[in-house]
């Protein structure tokens, strides 16, 4: 927990730190030359940053321990945080969209500098090794919010991607194609929000995992020799993690132990299935029928 925790804050304030210094340098040059795409980008890293602040805030909680107000932890501050990440790049890509239809219609005024394509080069290589560093750290810790981190800064690589060409068009007497490129981001930058809100309220909301993942839970919990059958099989998502409910049917002739024995056996084997965390089990005695009156009965072919 504590390597996972350390590497989360460091990879949160390197977000936080790339995303500021992005800021500092597009808005200095932005306001000295004029230039509305380096402004518009350096705005864009505002809510970046901002982002980047609720995952390093609000996301850390989830790595603490369960306490007596958050006896089950803190798993849901993990999809929370991320679901802040999408409903800020909905609201961006909205109002990009709606600059660069504005900037379509009345036009581009700011003269061309060759401050401006240093500016946007140093936000392309600022932003990519942000995006770089998120993705490393993220195989490892596998997060939402990360992931949200990490497809936020490849965002940010498109929009000034844009701006860059913006400004190149330019150079050579085609100034429209700035809000243009601009809009065309601006709705890949509203796809990447809705998609990562729309994950991150299944886990809030306490969804079901895919077919997949539950069929692989089944199947650990049916390869253990003492299971005669499992009924009352439920699993939903609590936060990023899974929880797991069952019934098992076993020999009605076991011990407390032998029963206390395969119980512990069943909890590790479903616990050893990644993102499940924890797992409720219920033993049955063989002869009582219920798991075959059950809806979901499942034998396991003994």
């Amino acid at each position: 927990m504590g390597g996972t925790r350390e590497a989360f804050l460091k990879v949160s304030w390197v977000n936080v730190l790339l995303n500021a210094l992005k800021i500092v340098v597009e808005g200095s040059i932005g306001l000295l030359t004029g230039s509305l795409a380096l402004t518009a980008d350096a705005a864009h890293s505002v809510a970046d940053l901002l982002a980047s602040g609720v995952v390093l805030f609000l996301g850390r909680s989830v790595h603490e321990d369960a306490d007596d107000s958050h006896p089950h932890g803190h798993d849901r501050f993990e999809p929370l945080s991320a679901l802040v990440v999408g409903a800020v790049l909905v609201l961006l890509g909205l109002k990009l969209l709606y600059d660069s239809g504005h900037s379509i219609f009345t036009g581009v005024t700011t003269g061309y500098s060759v401050w401006l394509v240093i500016g946007l080069l140093f936000a392309l290589g600022d932003m990519y090794v942000c995006y770089w560093y998120t993705q490393h750290v993220n195989q490892r810790l596998q997060l939402p919010s990360l992931r949200a981190l990490a497809a936020d800064s490849l965002n940010d690589l498109y929009t000034t991607g844009a701006a860059l060409v913006g400004v190149l068009a330019m150079a050579v007497g085609y100034p429209i194609f700035d809000p243009i490129a601009g809009g065309i981001v601006s709705l890949l930058v509203i796809h990447q929000g809705i998609e990562i809100s729309r994950e991150n309220v299944q886990y809030l909301a306490d969804s079901a995992p895919p077919e997949s993942e539950q069929a692989e839970i089944k199947e650990q919990v049916r390869e253990h020799p003492a299971v005669h059958g499992i009924h009352d099989f439920v699993a939903y998502y609590s936060g990023h993690v899974i929880e797991v409910e069952f019934h098992a049917e076993v020999d009605q002739d076991m011990t407390v132990v032998e029963a206390h024995d395969i119980e512990s056996e069943l909890r590790k084997r479903v616990r050893d299935i990644d993102p499940v965390s924890d797992v409720h089990i219920h033993l049955d005695p063989a002869g009582l029928g219920e798991w075959e009156d059950a809806d979901d009965a499942t034998p396991t072919g003994s």
